[in-house]
């Protein structure tokens, strides 16, 4: 496993993380114990950065990270989480320092610290960026001991480029992957020269970079690729990246003769990511300890080919594109 700084932060993480939405909930139906099994086993194969969010099952995922951590014991892993989905309607009035205290309190409890490592904005509406006193309290919140440091979780490049102004953003998880590539046309840059760290989400395409689904897969109707399919209950990019299904499973019937080798399209399409320097890290979710092992395994492989990053894109700009560059 290698590991990269942490933008201005300055902690080194593993490039390969943790991503903890699986395990909470909105997946299908959560199996404690492999998902206990699968954070060990991560944490194992040498990952040291989580990323959870206080409503990932209602904080089931925070609770689950701490009684595996609390099992382990010893140096900890940076821990982030995310507060604001919470509200029960997503309003630029529910960001206020009250509701974001009171979120962090939770999650503080939840994942039994006195201080959390990272606190991101999940994803608020657009004008919250727009808006200095939201920031001004995560400051406070900040000199108060009650976080570490503070980031966003984006859905818009315009929304991380209007979230690192604000000087005290540290990082901005934004879905990064082949089916999503505009982040490193503009944004990329624009974090490094203020070194903002980069967390690459969502960069299986909720599974579709697997190569393993087909037209008649099935999923639970507890599962977002089953009920989220045309964004009925969050932002349809945060379900296989925005693609259309039938327009993703024939991309990946092309992707599949570039992975070569003995090596799983998943793990072919996470070392992609990590092909880009400005990444921090990518945070692939598993449910079991062999999915866990399975990505962290990603960062054994080596560069990608410049012809190969070169169909890729070819890939990208003529099946992919049209659907979802100019929106996200």
């Amino acid at each position: 496993m290698q590991n990269r700084t942490f933008g201005r932060e300055g902690r080194s993480v593993s490039e390969i993380g943790f991503g903890a939405w699986a395990i909470g909930a909105s997946w299908g139906q959560v199996d404690d114990t492999a998902a206990r099994q699968a954070l060990h086993a991560a944490l194992d194969a040498g990952v040291t950065f989580i990323d959870t969010a206080d409503v990932y099952g209602d904080g089931h995922s925070e609770r689950l990270i701490a009684g595996v951590l609390k099992e382990r014991g010893g140096t900890r892993p940076y821990v982030a989480t995310k507060a604001g989905r919470r509200l029960p309607k997503q309003v630029v009035e529910g960001y206020t320092f009250d509701n974001l205290s009171g979120w962090i309190e939770r999650s503080l409890r939840n994942l039994e610290v006195d201080t959390l490592d990272l606190v991101q904005l999940h994803c608020p509406p657009t004008d919250v960026y727009y808006r200095p006193e939201v920031f001004e309290a995560l400051d406070t919140l900040k000199t108060q001991g009650k976080i570490r440091d503070y980031g966003v979780s984006v859905e818009r490049v315009e929304e991380a480029l209007k979230a690192i102004e604000f000087p005290g953003v540290i990082s901005v998880q934004i879905i990064f992957n082949i089916f999503r590539q505009r982040p490193a046309e503009l944004f990329f840059a624009e974090a490094r020269k203020r070194q903002v760290a980069i967390i690459a989400r969502v960069p299986l395409a909720s599974g579709l970079l697997s190569g393993k689904f087909r037209a008649d897969s099935k999923f639970e109707e507890s599962d977002h690729r089953q009920f989220n399919r045309n964004g009925e209950a969050f932002d349809v990019g945060e379900t296989f990246s925005g693609v259309p299904y039938d327009v993703g499973l024939r991309a990946v019937e092309r992707l599949r003769p570039l992975v070569g080798g003995d090596t799983t399209m998943a793990r072919f399409a996470l070392r992609w990511i990590l092909m880009f320097d400005a990444v921090t890290v990518a945070i692939p979710g598993a449910r079991n300890a062999e999915q866990a092992q399975s990505n962290a395994a990603a960062a054994d492989l080596p560069p990608l080919p410049d012809p190969v990053m070169a169909q890729l894109r070819a890939i990208y700009d003529e099946d992919i594109r049209p659907h979802v560059h100019a929106r996200w």
